[in-house]
């Protein structure tokens, strides 16, 4: 399957963007999909997860209340909204997907985006 991520950007401290991850190739609907990031000097992370109807998600604490992780399978396309963006959250964003029925919060992805910059200044 092939991802491509999009939305990301530059943002004041306290502002909002939601990012899209567009797939391709295999039926969506059999991929588990999550969100990671890395920023600079870091290893990448969690950040969110859905499982393949989109009734279950889990998000790292970090993220929590402020981000939501959602999806459409009818357009076979992945969100994030991030909303309260602090500095902490700059990184660049990385959708994966993982041919499981089990939401995996672990860097154990089969496919991943090639990431989109995400910069919160202060």
């Amino acid at each position: 399957v092939q991802l491509v991520e999009s939305g990301g950007g530059l943002v004041q401290a306290g502002g909002s963007l939601r990012l899209s991850c567009a797939a391709s190739g295999r039926t969506f609907t059999t991929f588990v999909m999550g969100w990671f990031r890395q920023a600079p000097g870091k290893e990448r992370e969690f950040v969110a997860a859905i499982a393949r109807s989109g009734y279950i998600t889990h998000y790292a604490d970090s993220v929590k209340g402020r981000f939501t992780i959602s999806r459409d399978n009818a357009k076979n396309t992945m969100y994030l909204q991030m909303n309260s963006l602090k500095p902490e959250d700059t990184a660049v964003y990385y959708c994966a997907a993982k041919y499981t029925v089990v939401v995996e919060t672990t860097n154990n992805y089969d496919y991943w985006g090639q990431g989109t910059l995400v910069t919160v200044s202060s």
